[in-house]
């Protein structure tokens, strides 16, 4: 085993209900979140930690993790998927550029149906956190001053004002008419700049009361509000939901019901979904039985926009962790496009920008494998004063480049609106 491997204690016990979990979180220091609906994580403090990179930067944690927990003692009394020995993790989206990381925080607190629990984390001879649930109690409540929304920001483009985004655009578009791919996804990003340093906490808690039905999440400095489970495990069922095919909201109901009913019949839309769906069902049928892939996608409503959307279900029939599903997973035609190779060659000649952990999968993992990844989507990098917002849209032979242009600019709103009082 690595010597740089510590040896952890864990344990998890049951608490009482400590109200909304991102109210717990500290207003400094190193903090998590993977939350959606009232239900999830959030952590604080740090036990361990992995930065990798390049291609084998998920081999590395995964290796990495599975030392860690072979050497941990757990003491976990919930039993519950996210008790025990838990790391959160945020990765690359491409083989070159950008960091990924792996932590394991100091103190984790959980919440599923009406189970709420803490798990404390230390280095083995070292004084842990608390040893006890009521010796928690004082650091169960908000610590610091509450949240307060950034002043004085300011927006400018990032890498590619939207002109010069388009014209990339138009050049993908004529390269897939010419059959060198069928799909790429391109991002942009947009930069936000406040007169002091943001605080994480006033993004996160907005986001999460916008889009409940996201997963709002913050690991180092990456934060977002996803819509898409790039996988679950959970007790041997693997799940994974893929969004692909995009129409903004108007906010009139009417209008949005007539609006959905055409993103269901979208021919650009319907087949951007077919290669998404096609890559994640091909990608986890190695590892599953019993695949169900329904024939149709569902049309999911979200505050700003709406997604065609297919859930894929199968049961693993080996024993790769969450993060290694994950890894077989990345990138999906929903984040890369269809031929993976070409598309993610394309993406690096013309995209103009380094995505770093943008597109890429966070989430989390606990000691039996079990865990949930996102795709890091409607998210933004957060460095003391400044947000680098992301949004990427799917392009095929039929795209038009200020249709996507528009689809970008609504899937900028998310972190956008977050960042405002």
């Amino acid at each position: 085993m690595s010597p740089d491997v510590p040896t952890l204690v864990a344990r998890t016990t049951v608490i009482d209900d400590v109200g909304a979990l991102l109210d717990l979180l500290p207003s400094s220091g190193e903090l998590v979140s993977w939350v959606r609906r009232g239900e999830g994580l959030v952590g604080w403090g740090s036990a361990a930690v992995l930065r990798s990179a390049g291609p084998t930067r998920f081999a590395d944690a995964a290796k990495w993790w599975s030392e860690l927990v072979a050497r941990a003692s757990i003491t976990d009394e919930v039993g519950e998927p996210g008790s025990g020995l838990v790391s959160f993790g945020s990765f690359a989206f491409a083989d070159a550029g950008g960091d990924s990381v792996l932590a394991v925080p100091a103190l984790v607190v959980g919440r599923r149906g009406p189970l709420t629990w803490v798990t404390t984390v230390a280095e083995a001879g070292a004084e842990a956190t608390a040893t006890h649930a009521g010796t928690l109690e004082p650091v169960l409540q908000p610590t610091g001053p509450a949240p307060v929304a950034p002043r004085d920001i300011v927006f400018s483009d990032g890498a590619l004002d939207g002109e010069s985004w388009m014209s990339v655009v138009a050049d993908a578009v004529g390269r897939i008419n010419r059959g060198d791919l069928e799909k790429v996804v391109l991002a942009r990003d947009l930069i936000a700049t406040a007169s002091s340093d943001i605080d994480v906490r006033w993004p996160l808690t907005r986001l999460a009361a916008s889009y409940p039905m996201c997963w709002t999440f913050h690991v180092d400095g990456l934060f977002g509000a996803t819509p898409e489970l790039l996988v679950r495990r959970e007790r041997g069922l693997v799940t994974s939901r893929v969004l692909a095919g995009t129409i903004r909201r108007t906010g009139d109901d009417g209008h949005d019901l007539a609006l959905a009913a055409t993103l269901a019949r979208s021919s650009k839309d319907l087949e951007e979904h077919e290669y998404a769906v096609r890559s994640v069902a091909d990608a986890l049928e190695p590892h599953c039985s019993s695949m169900n892939v329904p024939e149709s996608p569902f049309v999911l409503h979200l505050p700003n926009v709406m997604h065609l959307a297919t859930d894929v279900t199968g049961v693993a029939h080996d024993d790769r962790t969450s993060l290694e599903l994950a890894e077989a997973l990345h990138p999906s035609a929903a984040v890369g496009g269809t031929p993976t190779a070409e598309a993610v060659a394309l993406i690096a000649e013309i995209e103009g920008m380094d995505r770093g952990r943008y597109a890429g999968p966070v989430g989390w993992m606990d000691a039996s494998g079990d865990g949930e990844w996102g795709i890091a989507l409607r998210s933004a990098l957060l460095a003391g004063p400044t947000v680098r917002l992301f949004a990427g849209c799917g392009v095929v032979g039929s795209s038009d480049p200020a249709d996507e242009l528009a689809e970008s600019q609504a899937k900028l709103v998310p972190v956008r609106d977050a960042l405002g009082d």
